[in-house]
Parts: C-alpha cells; structure tokens; sequence
C-alpha cells in the first residue's frame, strides 16, 4: 500500500525553533507563522522595544537581546535555549541588515565588516553553537536567510550582495558536512519584501542614481517576472514547510521566494 504524503504541517507541532532577529520583519513574520502550527520557539534581536511587543504577542516563546554577531551574546543566548528547552530542533539564520548604498569606492571599510559580520559570520556563530544541539537530539534542521542579491550581482550593494553569496556557499557547505547526522541545511533568496527596510533601500537607491523613489520603485518590479514584491508571511510558510515533515528530504537547496528576480 502507497504511503500517504505528509501534510504541510505535519511534525511542526512541539517543535524548539530559534529564529534570530525574531522580533520585527520577517523574523517576526516566521514566528507568528510557526506558533500558530505550535512550535515551541525562541527569539533574539537587539531592539528591546521590539522584543517588548513580541513578548505582549507570543507569551509563551523565549525573548532576549542578543547580537548575533558578537560571540559572547550568541553563547549566552544558546545557554538560555538549552536550559529552558532542553535541545533545539531547528534554527532559522534569519538575522541580517540591509549595509550600506554606494560606489565601492564610496564604502567605509567598518560599513562593509559591520554587514559581512551581521549577514554572514552572525550564521556562522549562530550554527556553530546549534549543531551540538542538533547532534545530542538525532537531527535538526537550517534555514539561512539568504537574498536574490545571493544569486545576482547588486550594483551598489557590493556588502549585502558579498554577504548574501556568502551564506549560499556556508549553505551548500553545511548540507554536505551535516546530512550525515540527519541535519537538513537549506538557504532562502527572498527577493523585494515588501516593508520599511526595503523602502529604505528603494529611496537610498533612488538617491545614488539620481531618480525619484517611484521611478526606482517601478524599476525594480520591472525585473521581477510576475511583476510584484513578496510579502513576509511568503517567507513565513516556506520556512514552516521546510521545518516540517513534509520538507524532511530537503537540504542544499537555494529557494527562491522572490516572484523570479531575473536581475538587480
């Protein structure tokens, strides 16, 4: 008799997620996303007022500042996933910043180091403080925030776009090294999520190239196929079905959730 597949939410229940950058975005998107299937989870990021309202939405999840690039916060927090769950099932690498708008030439060396330690090596330390856990519970699962800057060369976003290639390659990286243990790795690209940060970006963009915010607006879903931004909860229910046991032969996969970004 045939197996029945599994369904999209199944296996998400009682699971112990971290996302970091949980608190506002698409961090806070993901966990709204997968408290609702019941998963037990804890957030870090490093605005109080944001984990303050995160805490009055989801009660029962952890909550602490931390700063996923620096090593002293990453341990602190991993100690306090450990002790209030007892292990970890998942983490989602979600954490990173949009760096900054310019001509290479342009670019403060801090504005890039700030960027590739946050998007990047904030990952790495994050993950390296996760696998033990992972291990010690027979499995685990990755979602690395990655970017279509990941895939697309970004022309005055050298940091971001530099970043966010990196994570692909930490990505494909750590599903080989992993799988062995029964630890899935996957990244996701999202494309232009719709928010204040990418508004951000558009009117800084607009700036550097001299044209109004609409026009620039208006050329960036030009190059997006179905010709619109994506919103965070799109991210939200990707991250749920690659958590859950219907995603459980996916690993070293670049997921696109962009419309089709076919350049930037």
């Amino acid at each position: 008799m045939k197996k029945a597949a599994s369904s999209l939410a199944s296996g998400l229940a009682g699971q112990r997620v971290l996302i970091t950058a949980g608190a506002g975005g698409i961090g806070l998107a993901i966990a709204r996303e997968l408290a609702g299937h019941g998963c037990r989870l804890a957030v870090c990021d490093v605005s109080e007022t944001a984990l303050d309202a995160f805490r009055r939405a989801i009660p029962n999840a952890v909550a602490m500042k931390a700063d996923v690039s620096e090593e002293r916060d990453v341990m602190r927090l991993f100690s306090q996933v450990s002790d209030e769950f007892g292990g970890l099932d998942a983490l989602v690498n979600n954490a990173g910043i949009a760096g900054p708008t310019g001509g290479v030439e342009e670019i403060n060396p801090d504005e890039w180091r700030r960027t590739l330690d946050i998007c990047l090596t904030g990952q790495f330390l994050c993950t390296r403080a996760a696998v033990p856990l992972f291990k010690a519970g027979n499995g685990g699962a990755i979602v690395n925030m990655s970017s279509s800057a990941g895939r697309h060369g970004y022309a005055y976003r050298t940091p971001y776009s530099a970043a966010k290639f990196g994570v692909v390659g930490f990505t494909l990286s750590l599903a080989k090294e992993l799988g062995p243990f029964n630890i899935r790795v996957n990244a996701l690209l999202p494309g232009i999520v719709a928010g204040p940060r990418m508004e951000n970006v558009i009117s800084s963009r607009a700036e550097q190239v001299g044209v109004t915010a609409d026009e620039m607006r208006a050329r960036y879903l030009s190059n997006i196929s179905l010709r619109r931004m994506v919103d965070p909860e799109d991210v939200a229910t990707t991250t749920a079905f690659l958590l859950s046991k219907a995603g459980r032969n996916i690993s070293g996969q670049l997921i696109g959730v962009d419309g089709n970004v076919e350049t930037l």
